[in-house]
């Protein structure tokens, strides 16, 4: 039989997960390349023959999504999977046409394909949107956990960004092992509160391998998700948070709609800073697609360690990059401490921008009067830091999860914006969770 021959969409993430656990060694299919977007200088290099497989012993291409429609027609494409995530409904069908309108069939991949059960228990955490407080739930949860009496592990979706070859399986016990991998700003982001709180964090492109390592050393695994993916896992308990502050986009982006329809519990999120009429339409839509999900509601505080050294300064606030890009929000946390502690005005980076953060705020023009922390490389991270000192900032507030002076150089005094999950009333995800797992020991 004749293989279907297949493109895979993706942004170095979910496309290479459902390869490597559908395509990589089935006859049936013949992967001729994969597309990239999303992430800077990801595209133009190779899916590396010692992660591809004996079928494709000289690896796979990865082009441009730009070169889409000619890719199907040069290959005489069978199949297009699509396989990345935070998009509106109205894109993935835009995608959908161009896709049939060059001859080829379109694929969204379900859990029953792409799923690892795991010989442990899973708690994963999703969310309908980048942005929506994912990071400061999987650190509550993962306290909350350990209080419990469980040793556990967090496995993040992966962000495998440079040579893939060293990529396959990586373990982070420390800030060495963020060096040792040489992460971008991004993964830092993720992986470092969970280091500081003396957490195990796995990553990389081979979750197979990532999550029987993973299996070894705890009691329970639980998944950190990326945008608003769905879980690599099989899930005991899924958690998804949800935002008020973009009401709505529950139930109008993918796979964000997905996660709460899987949701056994969706913590409706920052309902502290969110107008209450957003607070009750969230509500309201997660009644209607998954009435037997258990609702939480939380806050999401934020502290710095010296809010008068805010008052009355003209700062540069620096914002999580993802959160602003592809999650759309214009601002983030750190603008909104600056408001709250006095700031007398936030200076506006984008006429002080340089290279490639030029083109972030061409690409993503909803982007307010902030700096997106993109360090997608080295070479980013410079550019970053000259846009820092180019701006005429007193200061800089870094609302951003690490400290982003080990990594760029920044010429100015700095207040770091940091924001923890707050859960208000009843039920709470400590009592859940206890209730699901009990106390261990």
């Amino acid at each position: 039989m004749e293989k279907l021959r297949v493109i895979i969409m993706g942004a170095a993430g979910r496309d290479f997960h459902n390869f490597n656990v559908y395509y990589r060694d089935n006859e049936r299919y013949q992967v001729v390349a994969f597309t990239a977007t999303q992430i800077p200088e990801i595209e133009n290099r190779t899916y590396p023959p010692e992660l591809a497989g004996k079928l494709y012993p000289n690896g796979i291409p990865i082009y441009p999504e730009e070169e889409l429609s000619d890719l199907i027609r040069r290959y005489e494409i069978d199949e297009v999977v699509f396989a990345y995530s935070d998009v509106s409904h109205e894109y993935v069908m835009h995608k959908a046409s161009q896709v049939i309108a060059a001859g080829a069939d379109y694929r969204l991949m379900g859990p029953r394909h792409t799923m690892l059960k795991s010989s442990k228990p899973v708690v994963s955490i999703g969310a309908v949107r980048t942005g929506a407080g994912k990071s400061q739930t999987t650190r509550h949860v993962s306290q909350v956990l350990r209080d419990l009496g469980y040793k556990v592990v967090v496995v993040r979706h992966p962000m495998p960004y440079g040579d893939l070859r060293r990529q396959v399986v990586q373990r982070f016990a420390d800030y060495g092992d963020l060096d040792k991998y040489d992460v971008t700003i991004e993964e830092r982001e993720e992986y470092e509160p969970h280091l500081d709180r003396g957490v195990v964090v796995y990553a990389g492109v081979d979750y197979e391998k990532i999550l029987r390592q993973a299996e070894e050393e705890a009691d329970i695994v639980i998944w950190d998700g990326g945008n608003n993916d769905v879980p690599f896992f099989q899930s005991d308990f899924h958690i998804v948070v949800a935002d008020p502050h973009r009401a709505g986009h529950e139930v109008t982006y993918h796979p964000g709609e997905a996660n709460l329809r899987m949701a056994d519990v969706v913590v409706i999120n920052k309902i502290d800073t969110a107008d209450l009429a957003n607070v009750a339409a969230v509500r309201e839509n997660v009644h209607k697609v998954n009435p037997d999900a258990l609702l939480v509601e939380a806050a999401s505080p934020i502290f710095v360690e010296d809010h008068m050294a805010i008052r009355g300064r003209k700062v540069l606030v620096v914002e999580d990059g993802p959160t602003l890009t592809h999650g759309g929000m214009a601002y983030g946390a750190g603008t909104v401490a600056a408001r709250r502690f006095g700031a007398a005005e936030i200076i506006d980076p984008r006429p002080y921008a340089v290279g490639s953060i030029v083109e972030t705020y061409e690409k993503y023009p909803n982007t307010g009067p902030v700096l997106p922390a993109m360090g997608y490389s080295h070479h980013q991270c410079e550019e970053l830091g000259e846009t820092i000192r180019n701006t005429p900032a007193d200061m800089v507030i870094v609302g951003t999860p690490i400290d982003l002076a080990r990594v760029v150089d920044i010429d100015k005094p700095y207040q770091r914006v940091r924001y923890e999950l707050q859960v208000i009333g009843a039920p709470t995800l400590a009592e859940l969770l206890e209730q699901k797992f009990g106390r261990n020991g």
